[in-house]
């Protein structure tokens, strides 16, 4: 495959209630798709990507513009000048631009789809996954009050999904919790998320959540601190999760190796792409580390692949792949259906899901068309 054009669409959906973390608190989903043409044998092809980097740099250091100038400076340039090009070989080419991991990403994914439509071959059978479908789990955001988390767990509840994440940040955390378990018990999958909030000075107060049989808690301190969630994870009995410390296989290595990490959250975009994600999950199934998929408020496009990549068999706990409803009113996409605790896998070409050019256009708010520069 040749790359002849690069179409960057942002985007700005509207979520269905904010989604508050210990850093920001989103009304909505701010993101840019990548719209990427190849010249192939078999003729043009397009491949969608998608970038999972936030409106600021709170998450990580990348975000959505820097994302978009770097694509159109450096990444597609690269790409271009490269000439024959396959999925597997975007993150060599272009491994000389330092960070960027989610443009990156959303580059490969193009390539991706585009070489797998080209193949008439589906994501997950490309990646060897070994499942339809994939038990889903669903992302609480900070709530304001006790009653409100209530409602709102409840609710997820009742719709059957297979596990609950709650945010929590220093001021909203042993309470909330605490509350959860008491309103519905313990026969429910549970765990917490602090994105980084705390600090190992706080570990005496987070080991009181040793005490609410919680599946998990994932990155309490900050992304350098491989060695103090070590530290940590040996004073808590209650698993520890890592997830903005992990951006590379070499990462992930690491925290095993130090014991940093009983479990890992694998979210393709954080760590370059679905090909360095699959890099984890087979070095994570070699350790006997546990895995799960994160979401990013993902649109049906990156839903559709990422519930591909949790049906690789080292997926054994429920991530964050809820249906589309639990963020937007409307997808950009056919809509990822939660149903009975679990999302269908599309089996499609590609990613098996299709770009609704209306809704497109109804949610873009900036299209960037990059060519190659004619000699």
């Amino acid at each position: 495959m040749k790359l002849t054009r690069v179409t960057l669409h942002r985007l700005s959906m509207p979520l269905v209630t904010p989604f508050a973390t210990s850093f920001m608190t989103e009304t909505e989903k701010d993101c840019y798709l990548v719209e990427a043409e190849f010249d192939t044998p078999e003729g043009p092809i397009t491949g969608w990507g998608e970038s999972v980097a936030m409106v600021a740099p709170l998450y990580s250091s990348e975000y959505v513009d820097a994302g978009m100038a770097v694509t159109r400076d450096w990444l597609a340039p690269i790409l271009f000048d490269a000439g024959e090009l396959t999925a597997e070989t975007i993150g060599w080419h272009l491994r000389h631009v330092i960070g960027f991991p989610m443009a990156k990403s959303a580059l490969e994914m193009a390539a991706l789809e585009a070489q797998l439509k080209q193949r008439g071959l589906s994501f997950r059978d490309y990646l060897g996954g070994v499942a339809e479908s994939v038990p889903s789990g669903v992302s609480v955001g900070i709530q304001n009050t006790d009653r409100e988390l209530i409602e709102t767990v409840g609710g997820y509840l009742d719709e059957g999904y297979a596990r609950i994440k709650l945010k929590i940040k220093p001021g909203r955390d042993i309470e909330p919790v605490a509350a959860v378990r008491r309103e519905f018990g313990d026969d429910f999958l549970l765990q917490v998320d602090a994105n980084a909030a705390y600090t190992l000075v706080d570990a005496a107060h987070l080991k009181r959540l040793d005490d609410y049989g919680l599946l998990l808690i994932e990155q309490p301190l900050g992304e350098a601190d491989i060695r103090q969630h070590a530290q940590l994870a040996a004073q808590m009995s209650t698993p520890m999760c890592l997830d903005e410390s992990i951006v590379s296989a070499e990462a992930a290595a690491d925290a095993i190796a130090l014991g940093a990490a009983d479990v890992i959250n694998i979210k393709p975009g954080r760590v370059g792409g679905y090909l360095e994600a699959k890099r984890i999950h087979d070095l994570c199934a070699a350790n006997g580390v546990a895995v799960w998929h994160g979401g990013m408020l993902e649109t049906g496009l990156g839903r559709a692949a990422n519930a591909a990549m949790a049906t690789l068999p080292g997926f054994t706990l429920p991530g964050d792949i809820s249906g589309s409803n639990r963020f937007f009113t409307e997808d950009i996409t056919e809509e990822i259906v939660m149903h009975d605790g679990i999302v269908d896998v599309p089996a499609g070409p590609g990613f098996g899901v299709t770009i609704d050019p209306d809704r497109l256009q109804k949610y873009t708010e900036e299209t960037l068309l990059i060519e190659p520069e004619r000699a």
